[in-house]
């Protein structure tokens, strides 16, 4: 599995998952904008299978997701479809399966920190090409050259963000650091009409923590996970793979239903 994921604090000129326009936020420029209620809230998820996570989502992530690791960085992400185009905890009407947790990199949207390089600080950008980022929208983003409560209650959401971003770095550090990553597949065995088992099948590549290694670790060191709560982490990702049979049964129905739907 690719890192299809960008550093969400890198420069403007990155490429930052669901952001097709990012600005930087200003009243000058954005002065007379405000954000609209859509008729499909979380269709410009529909198209990412896999969406990243802080360490202390890990846990209500892990109740509906496989939790896995991906790339260079080991950017912990939740995986939400075995194709690369297709979601399938997003319904057709656009919003999110009701038991699905929604990471907070989704919520966020359309807002998110980058680097301001010249001038060594974090700045509040807006997605500009968001569907519901409209003029004389509901929900103001300034008012009278100021933030609006909605906007400040985003920045404040995106300052939250950045430090679970900077502690997760941190997480992923203490992991590599301790060589606890390997590289895993995720295999589907299908069952033939008679009963057989067929030829099986590479869903994907990923890293993921090793419970061997995890077990030969000194009891000091899984003391210390323990207490700086990692250790509660690492559990809720092993749990978490056991997502990918749902994931697959999942991938099957949406399959079903794709005629009847083309039918109706």
């Amino acid at each position: 599995m690719t890192d299809t994921t960008a550093n969400t604090s890198e420069g403007l000129a990155g490429n930052v998952l669901f952001y097709d326009k990012p600005e930087p936020l200003s009243a000058e420029h954005h002065g007379k904008l405000g954000v609209d209620p859509v008729d499909k809230p979380y269709a410009f998820v529909a198209k990412s299978h896999v969406v990243p996570l802080t360490v202390t989502e890990f846990a209500p992530a892990a109740l509906s997701y496989p939790v896995i690791f991906v790339g260079d960085s080991r950017q912990p992400v939740a995986v939400m479809g075995l194709r690369p185009t297709e979601n399938l905890f997003i319904e057709p009407t656009g919003e999110f399966r009701p038991e699905a947790y929604i990471p907070a990199y989704i919520r966020r949207y359309p807002f998110v920190f980058a680097n301001d390089d010249a001038q060594k600080r974090m700045i509040l950008c807006i997605d500009r090409a968001a569907e519901f980022v409209k003029e004389g929208g509901a929900a103001p983003l300034f008012v009278d050259g100021k933030p609006s409560p909605y906007t400040e209650q985003a920045m404040e959401f995106c300052n939250s963000f950045e430090q679970e971003r900077m502690r997760t770095e941190a997480f992923v550090k203490v992991l590599t650091d301790l060589d606890l990553l390997e590289i895993r597949d995720a295999v589907f065995t299908p069952r033939n009409p008679d009963g057989t088992t067929g030829t099986p099948q590479k869903l994907a590549d990923y890293y993921a923590v090793s419970e061997d290694k995890l077990k030969a670790l000194p009891a000091k060191k899984l003391a210390e996970l323990r207490d700086n709560g990692a250790l509660g982490q690492i559990y809720a990702h092993l749990v978490s793979l056991l997502g990918w049979d749902r994931l697959i049964a999942m991938t099957f129905q949406r399959a079903a239903q794709t005629p009847a739907a083309a039918n109706a």
